[in-house]
């Protein structure tokens, strides 16, 4: 039985390492005639016209924020002036330290930083558990259940009854109002359940002819094989808690200390242009000079957050990209 298993994933194994080779071979050969292809003048109009737009479509894209990451390490003053466009001047850092050493910023960014982990830890879980479950012909119902998760996509009662729904189950001003509601997501499940019926069926067949239980098939087979999708999903996941914003708006009126980072950024928002509006009312000098003082602090400090509520995001991507375009490929619903 151990040889029938190790067969079918030798076989599984050799067919993968056959489509790389052929591949590998396709591109050698359009290297290699590529040599005797003789350009036009339509052809270098085309990459001309071609990279032009598209770097000038990465710098647009780039631009705001390499500003913001100037004007937060750049002279503050120049900042409150608009000085700072293309470099920055008077280089510091006292923004970033400053903010660390502010505490209430310090507990919404690990408010933030344990909602995105545990968050998406458990959404991964639970989506690649649950989709593996509804590919099995032997699940009770499994049609209906799987009908069922779809159809709640399909529907939204409004932010209202979400709230009412969330008093009444305990889940204002408490963590875990960030963490359950996101553990079952139907559209990721769906996602794990096509990528997984891609997967060999030999492979399951034998490890059952071993004697191999549902729960060990999925922990040693399923599991590693659905690196690609699982970690598409995570990335879904993770952006998803680190951008969320409404539910700490709505659900932690009274816990501030539940606030995450993104709604201390709304809140320094609100401070910003409340300053502004009260400035061009007219004050006293001394008065104006204070909030002048406040709204330069305050926009200072809504960049640095900006970029430390940023700059995360933008580190897990592309360690994930390579799962991440054979994840979405393999796990599309197919027609």
């Amino acid at each position: 039985m151990a040889e029938m298993k190790k067969s079918a994933l030798g076989d599984w194994k050799a067919r993968k390492a056959g489509e790389k080779s052929e591949e590998k071979a396709e591109k050698q050969y359009y290297k290699t005639h590529k040599v005797g292809y003789k350009r036009t003048a339509g052809d270098v109009i085309f990459d001309v016209l071609n990279y032009t737009f598209f770097i000038t479509f990465t710098i647009i894209c780039i631009f705001p924020f390499y500003y913001l990451f100037i004007n937060t390490i750049s002279n503050n003053e120049l900042v409150s002036k608009g000085l700072i466009n293309f470099i920055p001047r008077g280089l510091n850092i006292n923004n970033y330290i400053n903010l660390i050493k502010a505490n209430e910023i310090g507990q919404a960014f690990l408010v933030t930083i344990s909602r995105t982990l545990l968050g998406t830890v458990l959404m991964v879980a639970a989506s690649a558990f649950v989709g593996y479950l509804v590919t099995k012909q032997q699940m009770w119902k499994r049609k209906f259940w799987y009908r069922f998760l779809v159809v709640t996509m399909y529907f939204n009662a409004g932010t209202i009854p979400w709230y009412l729904n969330m008093s009444m189950l305990g889940l204002t001003n408490n963590f875990m109002a960030y963490i359950i509601p996101g553990i079952v997501a139907p559209y990721n499940i769906i996602l794990v359940k096509t990528y997984i019926e891609s997967i060999p069926a030999e492979l399951e067949e034998s490890a059952f002819m071993d004697g191999a239980s549902y729960w060990t098939i999925f922990r040693k087979i399923i599991w590693p094989l659905c690196t690609p999708i699982l970690a598409t999903i995570a990335i879904f996941g993770a952006v998803g808690h680190w951008n969320s914003f409404t539910d700490s708006l709505i659900l932690m009126q009274d816990a501030s200390n539940l606030f995450t980072l993104q709604h201390r950024l709304y809140l320094y928002l609100n401070t910003s242009s409340n300053i502004g509006a009260l400035m061009n009312s007219g004050v006293s000098s001394s008065v104006g000079e204070t909030l002048m003082q406040s709204a330069l602090n305050a926009k200072v400090i809504k960049y640095t957050i900006s970029m430390v509520s940023i700059i995360p995001i933008l580190m897990v991507y592309p360690l994930m990209q390579r799962y991440f375009v054979k994840g979405i490929m393999l796990g599309a619903v197919k027609g």
